[in-house]
């Protein structure tokens, strides 16, 4: 099968989107099928080989440039090309974090974006179109989530092929619009809905979530869980090894929830003086406050001394912190769609603690590698962790049930395995 994969750069940093569709497409290739994974606004991410194609489409200075100016949409090509190029991107990439986005300018840019040929940045619409019509050739396009779906209808009618669209997670961004961007977004989105031949969702959460939202038949939504390289998620022996050792591995934000982890550390750590945290993870510049402020209120506590801030990790740096982990905790604030870091700690034998809502509770279900807890409670998460801390047998069982489910169910080749069944079944519904 020849695949046209668009997926969706994210300034440089690692996203758990991009390393996603880089793995899925990675797995896809090595079953002999023919992937283009395709970046749009920057090049993409990930600790793993990158698989994507060396262009971008829709580049970030273009797809700005267009908005703000109407005479920059009927610019010469070269123009457009040359702003596309690898080094101006990750110069943008570099700066992107530096700066917050007006919410005005956001909404606005996000709504040009969904109105596809009628909406700014109609000419990227085009030469993405040409490229995959006249180069690529596709029996399927397959789109990283529905913020894009503006363009499905375009790639149906010149391609004539099916277009598949993952939904993964993209309600974090559209519930950040200020108005009346919000009403306006979710309203052109289901207006491009129908163009999509089928929909794919991480977690029967996620697809009943984006089915209301995109007010489509649920039956529309497939689930397909998630798939990840397991190569290097070894399970050492660690377990009787002092202090007891809690870990983070997501964006450090807000919204991620690091603070609850924070808070029960303090509580826990205030009674306990075998205990330490280990927080990994991306920090933009805009989230430099909030860091400051945890890394206060630990000192303030007494036990700043107990924390180890790892940074962003590649690859290796993730694995060794993980096979020094006795319990990993991702108490997210928002319902989490995929839970990727979750699966990547299950997979290394690593007991889990999460918030019971979004996508956790039946990672759970399907693992058995972890306990819920009440969401937004920095004493429920203590209590969770104290109960593994005190009970070896338990959070050894539950790591080793939470290993052995990955290993058996979660891999990259069954993720693409069973999307390779959707796209089979989509192609003969046309």
């Amino acid at each position: 099968m020849r695949i046209a994969y668009i997926t969706a750069g994210a300034a440089g940093m690692y996203c758990g989107s991009c390393l996603h569709d880089n793995t899925l497409s990675a797995a896809l290739q090595r079953q002999q099928h023919e992937v283009a994974l395709v970046p749009t606004y920057t090049p993409t991410r990930t600790d793993e080989e990158n698989v994507s194609i060396d262009r971008v489409f829709y580049g970030a200075l273009n797809v700005y440039l267009e908005q703000k100016w109407s005479f920059f949409r009927h610019s010469p090509a070269m123009v457009h090309w040359l702003l596309d190029r690898k080094p101006v991107l990750d110069l943008v990439s570099r700066m992107a974090g530096s700066h917050a986005t007006q919410g005005a300018d956001l909404g606005e840019l996000t709504l040009s974006m969904l109105q596809g040929e009628e909406g700014n940045q109609a000419s990227e619409l085009a030469r993405l179109v040409a490229w995959l019509r006249d180069d690529y050739k596709p029996d399927i396009v397959h789109i990283t989530n529905s913020m894009l779906i503006g363009m499905a209808g375009a790639l149906k009618r010149d391609l004539r092929v099916p277009v598949v669209c993952s939904v993964q997670g993209e309600d974090i961004f559209l519930d950040d619009l200020v108005e009346p961007w919000p009403g306006r977004v979710q309203t052109e989105m289901r207006s491009h809905a129908g163009d999509i031949d089928t929909f794919l969702a991480p977690s029967r959460y996620y697809a009943a979530h984006m089915a209301g939202y995109l007010d489509v038949d649920e039956n529309r939504m497939r689930v397909v869980p998630l798939g990840i390289r397991l190569d290097g998620h070894d399970a050492p022996e660690r377990r009787k090894r002092r202090p007891f050792t809690i870990g983070y591995l997501a964006r450090i934000c807000e919204e991620k929830g690091l603070h609850h982890l924070v808070e029960a550390f303090i509580q826990l750590a205030s009674t306990r003086d075998d205990v330490r945290l280990r927080v990994a993870g991306y920090l933009a510049p805009r989230d430099l406050d909030y860091r400051d402020e945890l890394i206060r209120a630990l000192d303030e506590a007494g036990v700043g001394d107990r924390v180890d801030w790892y940074g962003e990790v590649d690859r290796k740096g993730k694995l060794d912190m993980l096979h020094s982990l006795d319990v990993f905790c991702m108490p997210t604030t928002y319902h989490e769609s995929k839970g990727l870091p979750v699966l990547e700690a299950l997979a290394s034998g690593v007991p889990t603690v999460l918030p019971a809502h979004g996508a956790f509770p039946e990672i759970v279900e399907w693992t058995g590698g972890g306990l819920l807890v009440e969401p937004n409670s920095p004493g429920a998460m203590v209590d969770g962790i104290a109960s593994l801390l005190d009970d070896s047998e338990r959070r050894t069982a539950m790591g080793q049930d939470g290993r052995r489910a990955v290993h058996e169910r979660f891999s990259d080749d069954m993720m693409a395995t069973a999307t390779l069944k959707e796209y089979e079944r989509v192609l003969c519904m046309n």
